[in-house]
């Protein structure tokens, strides 16, 4: 099988244990060419795959991006369109986590796709962590010729703001799950 190499979406559901049994229906939320960056860090290898295995299937049904949280091997091996990874080597599709210019030329010189700049707001993922708010985000937002994708204490309002500000789009936990349809922060 030849790996598909996707359009990079607009909007992005993290996954994360935070999410429990509503993780299929934060997938279902997602509209049609979305992303979805699986996490779920804290299960064991087994049963992270086993999840992974569930969440892929459903995920090519609705033409939605998966991309691994990790490895490049293992997001190869497992079948996931590419990697969420903080390595030094080019994934053949993936995106990095960045929180300052260090950080984002870091995932520059790793040949990432795109960049997940983080955290716009206040989130409940880094408890205490400063924001960067608008003004330094815009001001990170500038500093690449990466797309960038919004994270941190998202709403699908303040997904519209980052968009307004140059960001390619927006990513969060929260928003997509419960029962609010994208008006939790996330």
């Amino acid at each position: 099988m030849t790996p598909r190499q996707p359009e990079l979406p607009h909007l992005w559901l993290m996954t994360d244990e935070r999410l429990g049994d509503g993780l299929v229906e934060a997938i279902d939320r997602l509209p049609r060419g979305s992303g979805v960056i699986f996490r779920h860090y804290s299960l064991p290898v087994a049963e992270r795959r086993a999840l992974f295995e569930a969440v892929r299937r459903r995920i090519r049904r609705r033409g939605l991006v998966l991309l691994l949280a990790g490895d490049e091997r293992m997001a190869r091996r497992w079948g996931a369109d590419g990697a969420h990874h903080r390595q030094p080597h080019a994934p053949r599709f993936g995106t990095a986590p960045v929180h300052d210019r260090r950080e984002i030329r870091a995932a520059e010189r790793s040949g990432a796709a795109a960049l997940l700049l983080s955290p716009l707001y206040a989130t409940r993922s880094h408890p205490g962590a400063s924001a960067l708010g608008r003004m330094r985000f815009a001001a990170l937002l500038r500093a690449t010729r990466l797309p960038v994708i919004a994270l941190g204490g998202m709403t699908a309002q303040r997904g519209r703001q980052a968009r307004l500000l140059g960001a390619r789009g927006w990513a969060a936990i929260d928003a997509w799950g419960g029962s609010s349809g994208g008006k939790k922060r996330g």
